[in-house]
């Protein structure tokens, strides 16, 4: 019979040499498997004398520790060598350039997203968010808005039943977010005043044309302290219009209007100049509405858990795709939705077109024709 400390230096021999994880587990079978060398050896132990059997299991077992730690070792050793070899077969180049008809594009909402979130953060508005489904009482009631008010009939906005198996209760429903003035309530009910927010986000109403889609994005502002004039609500809202359009003046007039959730309330015009093939912002004598505000309603005020007798403050609503549509010339809504690529190319900016007031807003247009 062969000496076990022969065994042992074969079987390690021949672990050193396994080329690839499969030959080495081929080794492990044949030496530790059911019927491998080792474990045919261990079964002998209990013909031998009680002496001879504690010294053999004694050495058998320092043989299967041994062979263990070999196989253990080199099977690292292969598992990486397989690795880097896939590696070096699959290699890419990263410094190679992307190809020009496969770069992505930023669609022009997400790039006014940012250039509205770098003006107001520069006048010191914070940036708040807040769910697509709202309850009724956010999305209405808070904001001035009774059960009999228009905008709540179902023609206009998608309610979502509370349980499916039970009759539709509108009044019970859950409603997806007609504005995002919800985040106004929401945040006068989890903060403190002094407060200088936006709420930017998509928002659902049932209407489709060429200046209306079912899904459209939307910015509101909220500022709320014990001082807020009209006069401050007219100053930053110029401020924005100006940083927005990159002009160094632009004139702007408010006419009187009414919203549920403001008063006085008004909308804001910009000067402008409109011909059959143009709209130039900021010359002529032409006015074009952009914005509806007006000083925070003292009910609003009171559902936000605010006293009206000690605070004031405004707020203003602004689309953000009408924004995108009148900065950058896009003369239909419905194509901002559609995912076509010709479309992208033309509008889209480059990845890298940051967004902010001392880099430039819109990069010099930014638009890769």
């Amino acid at each position: 019979m062969e000496d076990i400390k022969d065994i042992e230096q074969r079987i390690l021999e021949e672990v050193s040499k396994a080329s690839d994880l499969k030959a080495l587990d081929e080794i492990r079978v044949s030496a530790m498997g059911k019927k491998g060398e080792i474990t045919e050896m261990m079964k002998t132990l209990g013909q031998m004398s009680a002496d001879e059997r504690i010294e053999t299991a004694k050495k058998l077992n320092l043989l299967k520790s041994a062979v263990e730690e070999a196989l253990s070792k080199r099977k690292d050793i292969l598992e990486n060598e397989a690795l880097n070899a896939k590696l070096a077969c699959e290699k890419i180049d990263v410094t190679l350039p992307c190809r020009p008809e496969t770069q992505g594009r930023i669609h022009p909402v997400s790039k006014i997203y940012e250039e509205v979130a770098a003006i107001f953060g520069e006048l010191g508005f914070e940036v708040a968010e807040g769910p697509s489904i709202e309850d009724q009482f956010h999305n209405f009631n808070a904001l001035n808005m009774p059960l009999n008010h228009p905008a709540r009939q179902m023609q206009d906005t998608f309610y979502i039943a509370h349980d499916k198996d039970k009759p539709f209760e509108m009044d019970d429903a859950y409603v997806v977010r007609t504005h995002t003035s919800g985040m106004q309530i929401r945040t006068m009910e989890n903060k403190k005043p002094p407060i200088r927010i936006i709420a930017p986000g998509r928002t659902y109403r049932s209407d489709f044309d060429a200046t209306h889609t079912p899904m459209f994005h939307q910015v509101e502002g909220l500022v709320i302290d014990k001082t807020t004039t009209l006069a401050h609500l007219k100053g930053c809202l110029y401020d924005f219009v100006k940083a927005f359009f990159e002009l160094d003046d632009i004139p702007v007039r408010y006419r009187p209007s009414y919203f549920p959730f403001t008063e006085p309330s008004a909308e804001m015009d910009i000067g402008c100049l409109k011909t059959k093939t143009e709209l130039k912002i900021g010359a002529g004598n032409d006015w074009l509405e952009i914005l509806g505000c007006g000083m925070v309603h003292p009910n609003v005020l009171k559902a936000g858990g605010i006293d009206p007798d000690e605070y004031q403050g405004f707020a203003f609503g602004v689309g953000l795709d009408r924004l995108a549509m009148l900065k950058y010339g896009i003369p239909d809504l419905r194509t901002f939705f559609e995912s076509d690529v010709r479309w992208m190319k033309n509008y889209g900016f480059a990845p890298l077109d940051f967004s902010s007031l001392t880099g430039g807003l819109s990069n010099n247009g930014g638009q890769l024709r």
